[in-house]
């Protein structure tokens, strides 16, 4: 690990005026009438989104927002990494490194932070208290974009140890959501003498069996769920198999659309239907902060590599479980069983909980912190 270099985002202005420029040059496709959402992002929805993001959307106020944080860029086996280091007030803080997924950056956080650092300042018990570590994933923003292949998830989570080794912590939690789960998890294999707990959201590897084996070790209302989510992920899956196959031909277009790289990147985040009751909706300035993020470092192909990185290891052979205790916590909308999970992992707390949806932090960040502090709260003294 190189010596860290404090790290501060101020985009120039130029930048952000063609952005306004080329959002307002879009050339529409049309659509055809009554599709809806049906065959992917619904153009009335996305011009409107496109408008505001053109003429409405205040990106210096969400770069004012991390930069309110400490950030650092390093080096760690030769790829540069961007990561937020947030301390707590409280000295008997546990150190915490937390991981997003895709299409998400570290922006995500924000609203979670605070209360996992500073629990006392934000009317919880000050026992429950963090140091926050959050790294941008190799490829995504401000870590990319990535130099040579294997930025998977096993080579993250090492390189993940190695940083936490660097600021000096030898025992730490893990918490991530999406790809960030299984960086996680990957984390206590890799290093289980020195990580706590792996606590996990939106978990990526315990939504469908692998076989027909696993399917025979679940309970019947479990097989029956794992069935509704392969034939719900067949009609949902055409973004994963074009990154996790042939990432570079997608790269050109995103790199070169924002609106497209909105739209690409929008599907996932309103879940193909943003007026669903089944999961809360994201918030525009949230969508637009990560998508803003990926356009301005040039970074939307890059990011869509790890698809194609970390297929195998996380939709490959089963990984094995580390041992170390994991926390689930499985928001609405969210697909993940207790049955394949447990193939995978040593679960010592799986919670349902009925708010919220795929990306926790955003959705559900009140939850999600009362999550992680019940969880890590038995582990600390361990």
């Amino acid at each position: 690990m190189d010596t860290p270099r404090p790290f501060r985002v101020d985009v120039p202005e130029a930048e952000l005026a063609f952005l306004r420029e080329r959002v307002a040059a879009t050339r529409w496709p049309g659509q055809m009438p009554g599709a809806g959402w049906s065959q992917g992002v619904e153009e009335g929805h996305l011009a409107e989104l496109a408008a505001y993001w053109a003429d409405g959307f205040d990106w210096r106020a969400q770069e004012a927002r991390l930069n309110a944080h400490p950030q650092f860029t390093t080096v760690i086996d030769g790829q540069h990494l961007h990561y937020l280091h947030v301390e707590s007030p409280e000295p008997d803080a546990l150190p915490l490194v937390i991981t997003h997924g895709w299409p998400s950056t570290v922006f995500d956080f924000l609203a979670i932070i605070g209360p996992l650092t500073d629990p006392r300042g934000h009317g919880g018990d000050p026992a429950d208290a963090f140091h926050v570590v959050a790294p941008s994933l190799p490829g995504f923003a401000f870590s990319g974009p990535t130099g040579e292949p294997g930025w998977g998830s096993v080579r993250t989570a090492r390189a993940w140890a190695e940083l936490m080794a660097g600021l000096g912590y030898r025992r730490y939690g893990a918490q991530g959501g999406d790809f960030g789960s299984a960086v996680s998890a990957e984390l206590g294999r890799h290093a289980p003498g020195d990580v706590v707990g792996v606590h996990v959201n939106a978990l990526a590897d315990s939504s469908a069996p692998f076989d027909a084996a696993e399917l025979e070790k679940l309970t019947a209302d479990e097989r029956e769920q794992a069935e509704d989510n392969a034939a719900w992920w067949r009609g949902h899956s055409g973004y994963a198999v074009q990154m996790s196959t042939r990432p570079q031909t997608l790269a050109y277009a995103l790199n070169d659309s924002p609106v497209g790289q909105l739209a690409w990147n929008l599907e996932w985040f309103a879940d193909w239907d943003p007026g669903s009751s089944w999961q809360t909706p994201v918030a525009r300035d949230a969508i637009l902060t990560d998508v803003t993020a990926f356009w301005l470092t040039g970074t939307a192909g890059s990011a869509a590599r790890l698809y194609r990185e970390a297929a195998g290891e996380v939709w490959g052979e089963r990984r094995p479980s580390s041992g170390v205790p994991t926390g689930v916590a499985n928001f609405r909308g969210d697909r993940a069983l207790r049955g394949l999970a447990e193939l995978s992992h040593r679960i010592t707390r799986w919670a349902d909980i009925d708010a919220g949806g795929h990306f926790g932090a955003l959705q559900a960040p009140t939850e999600l912190v009362a999550d992680v502090r019940s969880f890590f709260r038995v582990l600390r003294e361990g």
